[in-house]
């Protein structure tokens, strides 16, 4: 058990990657649909490219969308609607109408007999009115609408929406029937006396009409005809006419449906489980090949795994929401995310897979993984200096035009034609554009979350304004200095070659901030002429040079730097020695332990920490040249950095004998223009 327990823990990184990948192959199965997948592609007006098609079972077929909507809109025009007709209104409306005429006329000379017959014209009119009924509220129907009129339940009469009057047409209905035989001052009271005791007694019954509605709709039949086994669908090289199309679509529909599939559905998911868990095998293999410091970091794997799941999952629910959004997903944060904490060939390779996976479950596969794959590619190209704003709109305006130009291009090859272009698809690839944007904060929550290291928060570290260099001018003004003029000749030399200037850049003006808690035990902060180390034993002074790399990483982690930072800390010695202190010490023991003068290292192990291990070396003891020429400082620079490599301190960084040559150059340029040598003009 002992035995077990230790293999664990000696390969529990291994053990976690393996756990990672399952879990993440799982979720994303998870994602995927359940059923089989149609093994042809076709396109209406198009040719036939496979073999001749037959039936493989009997199917029916099904109407298309646009088939059935028209149907439900026509049954919705033609199906009746129900209104309660109120009879206790009329009645009520009448007496009204007889208690407010005698009160409106009653200034006539008794009832003449123009008020007689003005009073039978208005009954005539309420019966007239409420024999069709008048309506509570306009609804809006068409004129040819069946109605029904019920009363206690009772079907009372079936007539057209239009026949019922509306609150807004009884003036005029009222002015039109009473006519111009009467007097304009009567007529006025009418009018009048109408708007008062005149209501609705028809409201819609929205119970009833809504189920009849729903009994209508529910009878429609989904499918038209029927295809029987073996039966030849298309032909190969026919074109796809309009039935054909909707036959395929049909076939393919009961294909991938979960009836036809039900008996297949643990072999879907296996087959499915195989595909992604080979692709994210293939992720895997190319972290431990080409990017060992990335397999080996359990926290950048996991990283970049829920990077993927996490595109896949906003895709998937876009998908089950309306596959025609599924461009406004911001594809292309993955390779500006992944290129910005690592580089633009991981970010190429992880959205490249990403594509592939997500081709299972995206409408027009090829179509989406041809935009997806150049969009990806164009965000690798053109995308550099993440931290510069400019750059990124530029880029993302480059995106989103690439996304436009390959769409146009699909569109004509597929239609043959501009008419019918979705202009609306290029307004989401334009919001596809903006939520790329998105990419800065997302990149600052990730540096919180997983603790990783982007460009930006470098920019922010290289401010010599920031606390700890503030305080690092204050109390080690020397040293300061010194770190400026390394990480100048640090970048420089990093741009020669191609390495990352920006991060060597923060780690130069970081490596010595251990100098600050014993400042005057380093020759560039002694402005008084006065050395304390001659007061100490060389072991003594020492331990105290070779501590400046142990308090460093203290302080650096007291204030939080990042870790790719520390570790220019930790290497910009190696595992050298403290050459003048132990040369002392031997001068004066025979025996000396080399322990006691040999920095703890590690060695550098990246091209960055190599850099700046010889531009370290090379500025500090640059101080001590006498008159410099030209010939001196080559020879200088050529000795320094040739006892380095003759002592191994570059064995484990991946730089090359050619790049060392290139920084031997800069290095000896950069100190020409520092020490401002001239060519000697004759007297």
């Amino acid at each position: 058990m002992n035995t077990f327990f230790n293999k664990w823990y000696k390969n529990h990184a291994l053990g976690y990657k393996i756990l990672l990948y399952l879990v993440t192959t799982l979720f994303i199965v998870y994602l995927f649909p359940k059923t089989g997948k149609f093994r042809y592609s076709f396109e209406k007006s198009k040719p036939w490219q496979s073999e001749s098609l037959y039936a493989p079972f009997n199917f029916a077929i099904k109407k298309s969308i646009d088939e059935i909507d028209k149907e439900k809109r026509e049954i919705e025009n033609q199906s009746p609607l129900y209104f309660d007709v109120n009879k206790n209104v009329e009645k009520q409306v009448l007496s009204n109408y007889l208690d407010g005429f005698n009160r409106v006329f009653v200034d006539s000379s008794a009832f003449s007999i123009e008020n007689s017959d003005l009073f039978k014209k208005g009954k005539v009119l309420i019966n007239k009115l409420y024999n069709s009924g008048i309506l509570d509220s306009e609804y809006g129907y068409s004129n040819e609408r069946s109605v029904i009129l019920v009363t206690s339940n009772k079907v009372q009469n079936e007539l057209q929406y239009g026949r019922l009057y509306k609150i807004g047409e009884l003036r005029k209905i009222v002015e039109k029937e009473l006519g111009n035989g009467i007097k304009l001052n009567s007529k006025k009271r009418m009018v009048s006396l109408f708007f008062d005791v005149l209501k609705p007694n028809l409201s819609l019954n929205k119970s009833i009409t809504e189920k009849v509605l729903e009994e209508e709709l529910s009878q429609i039949s989904l499918t038209r005809g029927h295809i029987e086994k073996d039966q030849l669908i298309v032909s190969k090289g026919q074109v796809i006419e309009e039935d054909q199309y909707d036959i395929l679509t049909s076939l393919k529909s009961e294909y991938e449906s979960h009836v036809w599939n039900t008996k297949n559905y643990n072999w879907v998911l296996v087959a499915y489980t195989l595909l992604v868990a080979l692709a994210l095998l293939m992720l895997l293999l190319f972290l431990k090949k080409y990017r060992t410091e990335v397999f080996l970091n359990n926290t950048k794997v996991t990283f970049i795994f829920f990077n993927i799941a996490l595109m896949i999952l906003l895709t998937t629910l876009v998908i089950n929401f309306n596959s025609q959004y599924i461009y406004v997903v911001p594809l292309c944060i993955l390779p500006l995310v992944l290129k910005a904490f690592f580089d633009a060939r991981l970010g190429l390779f992880a959205h490249v897979l990403t594509v592939l996976l997500l081709g299972f479950i995206v409408p027009n596969s090829y179509e989406y993984m041809f935009l997806q794959i150049i969009a990806g590619m164009v965000t690798i190209l053109t995308v550099s200096e993440l931290y510069k704003r400019a750059n990124l709109f530029i880029s993302v305006g480059q995106i989103t035009f690439i996304y436009i130009i390959a769409y146009f291009a699909f569109f004509v090859i597929h239609e043959g034609q501009l008419t019918g272009l979705k202009w609306q698809t290029f307004g989401l690839f334009i919001l596809c554009g903006l939520a790329t944007l998105f990419v800065q904060p997302l990149i600052y929550i990730y540096e919180k979350i997983f603790g990783l290291v982007s460009d930006v928060s470098l920019l922010e570290l290289s401010d010599t304004n920031t606390k700890l260099l503030k305080e690092l001018s204050n109390k080690a003004p020397g040293t300061f200095h010194h770190s400026l003029n390394v990480a100048n000749l640090a970048e420089a030399s990093a741009n020669e070659i191609g390495a990352n200037a920006m991060l060597i850049r923060v780690g130069a003006l970081y490596h010595d901030i251990g100098k600050m808690n014993n400042p005057t035990y380093f020759t560039e902060n002694q402005s008084t002429g006065i050395n304390p180390h001659d007061e100490l034993s060389s072991k003594e002074s020492a331990k105290i040079i070779i501590d400046h790399a142990i308090k460093g990483i203290e302080i650096a982690k007291k204030y939080n730097l990042p870790d790719r930072v520390i570790d220019f800390i930790r290497t910009h010695h190696g595992t050298s020695l403290v050459y003048y202190f132990y040369m002392k010490e031997k001068a004066e023991n025979e025996v000396v332990d080399l322990k006691d003068f040999t920095y703890p290292g590690p060695k550098p192990f990246s091209k960055e920490t190599a850099i700046l291990m010889m531009c370290d070396s090379v500025e500090a003891a640059s101080k001590s040249l006498k008159e410099p020429t030209s010939t001196k400082i080559n020879d200088f620079v050529e000795n320094i950095i040739n006892k380095q490599m003759e002592n191994g301190q570059f064995l484990n960084a991946d730089i090359t004998f050619k790049e060392i040559q290139s920084i031997k150059k800069v290095l000896k340029s950069k100190l020409a223009n520092i020490y401002h040598l001239r060519i000697e003009y004759p007297e």
